[in-house]
């Protein structure tokens, strides 16, 4: 492998990349990173529909972020991804994954010839036939992956592995910067936001949500009859507010509670069923990032909801940053930046 390594994130609306040099030590070096954006319709919710398009952007990507390394890994994490409770016979990993198809048919909303199965181990154990292993199924739609797969290869780029975007997150946010006790881990992007539950560094529970910060834009669109760029913009400076000043502000917050209601109704959910299916393993603490968790007041309203502390969270305590880098950018981008990061970093495992 290469003495670099890049990690892709896909987006709906852009491409993002960082590069890092020796991901196998410790604490490997941010050498750089850089996004650029993509027509509409040409990816949705981390699936490539239109490969030539995004190939295009990928070397776009390449030729303004001055990327030297041409090996890359991808990250998947949308409704087309499943993460599942599995228990199976105590065997090699390798014989595990042989053995997947045989167990798993009745779990899966596609056919076994579809799919591609993976199995997370978390811990072992005993039943009364025998030792177990306990761990996460992970499933994708292989048209999915094999989708963003040509993309790249179109694009000149050599794929050395596929990655699950909840597990890349962790990897950066909790794992390498060794947070330790039971910590959920929330990522709100565009379109789905993930919930990981980690104890010591090891995720043990995934849920993807199919919902994000896109849909609060499209809702103030609508509602106030305004361009995408003013609904941002709208979005970015309200938040939620716990005071209006007028009519048209009260109109406004009336939307980003509903829209952001049924979210955090949806992640509170999420935790207590984590919570309540594993009643000696209390989550201590919320990480939020993503873009959408950039909404002014979110991380309050996510601490009210669920009774918790949220922080947010920060994929720089896993690396070391090059010096021709502005740490002060870096630090503002961090949520953007926080999967391509983790997808890199895995690189090494």
């Amino acid at each position: 492998m290469a003495t670099s390594i890049v990690g892709i994130d896909i987006g709906t609306t852009t491409i993002r990349a960082v590069e890092l040099a020796d991901p196998g030590k410790p604490k490997p070096t941010l050498l750089r990173h850089h996004a650029v954006p993509i027509p509409d319709g040409a990816a949705s919710r981390g699936e490539v529909l239109e490969p030539n398009t995004i190939a295009a952007g990928l070397r776009q990507l390449w030729q303004q972020g001055g990327f030297k390394s041409k090996e890359v890994v991808l990250g998947m994490g949308n409704q087309r991804v499943l993460a599942r409770d599995l228990t199976v016979p105590r065997m090699s990993q390798t014989r595990i994954r042989e053995s997947l198809p045989f167990l798993v048919q009745d779990m899966l909303p596609v056919p076994v010839a579809d799919a591609l199965l993976d199995f997370y181990p978390i811990s072992e154990g005993m039943l009364e036939t025998g030792p177990v292993v306990n761990g996460l199924l992970i499933a994708a739609v292989k048209e999915a992956v094999l989708g963003n797969v040509k993309a790249v290869q179109l694009a000149g780029l050599t794929p050395v592995d596929v990655d699950l975007l909840p597990f890349a997150l962790t990897r950066a946010m909790v794992t390498r910067a060794g947070v330790r006790g039971t910590v959920a881990l929330v990522d709100i992007g565009a379109n789905t936001t993930s919930v990981v539950v980690a104890t010591d560094g090891v995720p043990q529970f995934v849920r993807i949500i199919p919902a994000g910060g896109a849909e609060l834009t499209q809702a103030l669109r609508s509602g106030l009859d305004v361009s995408v760029g003013e609904a941002e913009r709208i979005k970015a400076v309200t938040g939620l507010a716990r005071q209006v000043n007028s009519p048209e502000e009260q109109q406004v917050v009336e939307i980003v509670y509903r829209i952001t209601g049924e979210l955090l109704n949806s992640l509170r959910n999420t935790i207590s069923y984590f919570v309540n299916t594993r009643p000696t393993t209390p989550v201590e603490s919320i990480m939020l990032t993503g873009g959408g968790s950039q909404l002014p007041g979110m991380g309050e309203a996510l601490s009210e909801m669920t009774r918790l502390p949220v922080a947010p969270g920060d994929p720089f305590h896993a690396v070391t940053l090059s010096r021709h880098l502005d740490a002060a950018q870096l630090r503002q981008n961090r949520s953007a930046l926080s999967a391509a990061l983790g997808l890199a970093l895995g690189s090494a495992a």
